[in-house]
């Protein structure tokens, strides 16, 4: 077995190192089931702000590298990756492939990979999808008859703060990362680790939302996306709501009354925020012109500013002003700015959920093999600290593809499912296989 040590970042990133070319150079890549491509930036790369914020690879310093030099494009959900083919040595672990075809990144064209915390991408998938039909590391592994077995194998460890951030094993399984037997249920569609799904469950009851359901195993997907009803059924079941909408609800409850107080007072509204400690001391300015257009555009997606509390403290104010001046009552402003609440746009697909209520949310179970995997509230929930502050979020994201017959629904099984089960690519029997982690 060849076992790669993963570092976890936030729950949401899990990479390892490899090196490329004679003697290598280094760079850290998620290992992706999702795609078939391996690429790194590359020193031509001048002009793609995330390169320079990265390790790049230069052929020059490599005796073993071949140029091939066709251009390329490579798409993926976060964005957009252009560059050229080139050939050299990669090594994994204690292995080292030889000839192994890759690209190197001259544009990156996404914020999120600009900002990401690894260098590049490694494709675990199939041939099939690569782009160029260049053979996916892993196959040349095989070809080369670098591993025992056919199979490689994931244990992502989802507490940030341990030693181990998780392990990929190439040709075997790490008996110590898993407990019981793996069930495995066989690849349905060549090109993908897509698997069939048979029923997704909330509090142990069926949502009846997957007749032909198949689900991609994909781990370099942070969460779990889904059908839009189905993952509507849970996120309405765990009142899960755009992040903009839960801090305004918050600040409604916890400060709305003194809120109120301060404005019959005569506090200036601009400064309000402030004085109550939710805004920076030196005012809001920052924020007018996006609330502005929240307040008059709702419906349309703006920038509400960086800062979420203090977002929702000034739209509070603002709507509570509005409505006091029109000589309505406390109890009526406060219950008609909880309903604006709800109708503020979310900039992302991701939605927020009340940290303190995480115990007393349901169970959610996939059935895959006629067995069901359950995850719990504190393995679907996705806590993140930020600004000395806790923001839960819900593990599901709404994501519908469109397939024809007769496929059915499609689900991504990210890393949220993974690291609550050990799983197994299984390439010689074209199989995938889950068992609980450990």
């Amino acid at each position: 077995m060849n076992i790669i040590s993963l570092k976890n970042y936030l729950d949401v990133q899990y990479f390892g190192e490899i090196g490329i070319g004679s003697p290598p150079q280094n760079f850290t890549v998620i290992f992706d089931t999702g795609s078939s491509n391996l690429w790194i930036p590359s020193s031509h790369c001048h002009f793609s702000v995330a390169c320079f914020f990265h390790s790049r690879y230069n052929s020059s310093n490599s005796s073993t590298y071949t140029e091939i030099g066709k251009p390329c494009k490579i798409n993926y959900g976060s964005g957009m990756i252009l560059g050229f083919f080139s050939e050299d040595n990669i090594k994994v672990g204690d292995l080292v492939v030889k000839n192994q075809v890759f690209t190197e990144a001259t544009r990156e064209g996404s914020v999120v990979l600009s900002l990401a915390s690894f260098d590049g991408i490694l494709g675990l998938g199939f041939q099939d999808v690569s782009v160029g039909n260049v053979a996916p590391l892993w196959h040349s592994m095989m070809q080369q008859s670098l591993v025992a077995q056919k199979v490689f194998s994931f244990w992502f460890n989802k507490d940030p703060m341990a030693s181990e951030g998780g392990e990929l094993v190439f040709g075997g399984v790490d008996p110590k990362h898993f407990k019981g037997q793996h069930t495995y249920v066989p690849v349905t569609q060549k090109g993908y680790w897509q698997i069939d799904l048979e029923d997704f469950l909330v509090a142990d009851q069926s949502t009846g939302c997957c007749i032909n359901c198949t689900a991609i195993v994909d781990s370099g997907t942070a969460f779990i996306a889904g059908p839009f009803d189905a993952v509507k059924k849970i996120n309405d079941a765990i009142e899960a709501k755009g992040f903009v909408s839960m801090e305004c609800k918050k600040a409604v409850s916890q400060y709305g009354d003194l809120i109120w107080q301060l404005l019959l007072s005569g506090l200036q509204p601009d400064k309000l925020c402030s004085s109550i400690g939710l805004c920076s001391f030196n005012g809001t300015q920052h924020l007018s012109d996006s609330i502005k257009m929240v307040v008059e555009q709702k419906g349309e997606t703006h920038n509400v500013g960086q800062d979420l509390v203090c977002a929702a403290c000034e739209l509070t104010v603002a709507w509570m002003r509005t409505e006091m001046m029109q000589k309505k009552t406390r109890g009526k402003v406060i219950e008609y700015v909880n309903k604006l609440c709800d109708t503020l746009p979310n900039p992302t697909t991701q939605l927020a959920v009340d940290c303190t209520k995480i115990p007393s949310m349901p169970t959610v179970s996939f059935v895959i093999g006629n067995k069901s995997f359950h995850l719990t509230p504190d393995q679907y929930i996705l806590k993140v600290e930020q600004d000395m502050a806790t923001f839960c979020i819900s593990g599901f994201i709404p994501l519908d593809v469109p397939v024809s017959p007769p496929q059915g629904p499609l689900w991504i099984l990210g890393e949220i499912f993974m690291e609550a089960y050990h799983t197994v690519f299984d390439f010689g029997n074209l199989r995938v296989g889950f068992a609980e982690a450990a």
